[in-house]
């Protein structure tokens, strides 16, 4: 009996060690590397949306900051769903990740349906909800890396097995997955989403430590694929043509690269200043959205492009050490995860700025947290909560997310 009272008197090691479920009180603040390049990101976005967007909004509206209220109303609600998020244990997300991928394939299903998905400019993106639509490639994104995330932690013994067979087909079944979101997304199409999500979900996978004979295979038949839909879609060969190219055909096909490049070159060192954009009156189309980063770098030079070239790759720094923080705690969905928030903004920040300087073909991609769009900015919002409750899960002395 004395022994039994006393075992149950002794608190077992980690019992003094915050719980997954357990308040926000009981873990650490927040990341501070992720924190300020992501509000700075989001600050400079305003303020771009907000001088690209000038001339746009009052011609069409009579209100020169439309979409800056717009943008502004986004944020706020970007802000507001990242804490709420930044409360939702990691066991939590790991548990719904079935779930959640299912309302992946339900959202991208029903934004093909007429009716319910909306056409803008010949792509079905978006789901009216009440006065905002929604995208549902950035929410589908998001849901799909949480459940590659998981996947990796239940199969991952089984990816790095010397039996090839059993690795083979642990590999096979997350591809699977990815390939039905792919042929979703492309129905809209959106080949863009298509890219990071795979470039993303591959690059998590191989981190995972999967046999590399099997993922160099793999990567053949995936770019293999992608050039195959590149070159069959009329409109996506055309966009390459003109990428190649631009200036065959300056006034048609190649107008919005060269109006970018041209906005790129006339930034020089410091910039034009803020405001004095001359593409931006209405010669360079989508300035405050996909080619927000040309207008960027017209006004505020090579000084400002280092701006946020540091800023993102600050923020894939950290999600990428945080990462390697939870793995060496063997916590192994936190680390996937993780490595896979930072593939994300990386390659997409990355695609985007290749495109406004004519390195990579157009791809209708949003710069994170700094484009026009609502969709974007609040699901991306979301992504950095979960990357910090990562941060301070693995912080607070090895939550285990078991």
């Amino acid at each position: 009996m004395l022994n039994a009272a006393a075992t149950t008197a002794i608190p077992a090691k980690h019992d003094k060690l915050p719980r997954a479920g357990e308040g926000r009180s009981t873990l650490p603040f927040p990341d501070p590397w992720v924190l300020i390049p992501a509000l700075l990101l989001l600050t400079l976005g305003l303020l771009m949306v907000a001088s690209a967007s000038m001339p746009t909004a009052d011609a069409k509206t009579g209100q020169p900051f439309y979409f800056l209220f717009r943008q502004g109303a986004y944020v706020g609600v970007g802000l507001l769903a990242a804490s709420m998020v930044f409360q939702v244990p990691l066991a939590r997300w790991r548990r719904a990740s079935p779930l959640l991928l299912l309302a992946a394939f339900i959202l991208l299903t029903l934004v093909l349906i007429p009716g319910i998905g909306k056409e803008v400019n010949g792509s079905m993106r978006w789901i009216n909800v009440g006065p905002v639509n929604v995208q549902v490639s950035e929410i589908a994104k998001l849901f799909a890396l949480i459940y590659v995330a998981g996947y990796l932690k239940r199969h991952g013994a089984e990816l790095q097995t010397a039996d090839f067979r059993t690795s083979a087909l642990a590999l096979f079944r997350p591809m699977v997955v990815l390939a039905v979101l792919a042929v979703l997304l492309l129905l809209e199409p959106d080949f863009g989403s298509v890219v990071v999500l795979m470039a993303a979900a591959l690059g998590m996978i191989f981190l995972a430590g999967v046999n590399l004979w099997q993922f160099g295979a793999l990567q053949i038949g995936t770019v293999s694929a992608m050039a195959v839909l590149l070159w069959s879609s009329p409109y996506r060969r055309a966009r390459l043509i003109s990428f190649l190219d631009p200036w065959a055909d300056p006034q048609a096909s190649g107008y919005q690269l060269t109006q970018s490049l041209i906005a790129i070159g006339r930034g020089e060192l410091f910039g034009v200043g803020l405001g004095e954009s001359v593409q931006k009156l209405f010669y360079l189309p989508e300035a405050y959205t996909d080619f927000l980063f040309a207008v960027l770098a017209e006004e505020l030079g090579l000084a400002g492009i280092l701006t946020v070239i540091a800023l993102f790759m600050t923020l894939v720094w950290r999600a990428f050490l945080i990462g390697q923080r939870a793995e060496r705690l063997d916590l192994k969905f936190s680390a996937w995860l993780a490595y896979g928030i930072g593939l994300w903004f990386g390659i997409q920040a990355l695609f985007n700025m290749g495109v406004n300087m004519g390195a990579l073909p157009t791809k209708g991609l949003t710069l994170p947290l700094m484009s026009y769009g609502g969709s974007s900015v609040v699901v991306m919002c979301m992504t950095l909560a979960v990357l910090l409750r990562i941060d301070v899960e693995t912080r607070a002395g090895g939550v285990h997310d078991e």
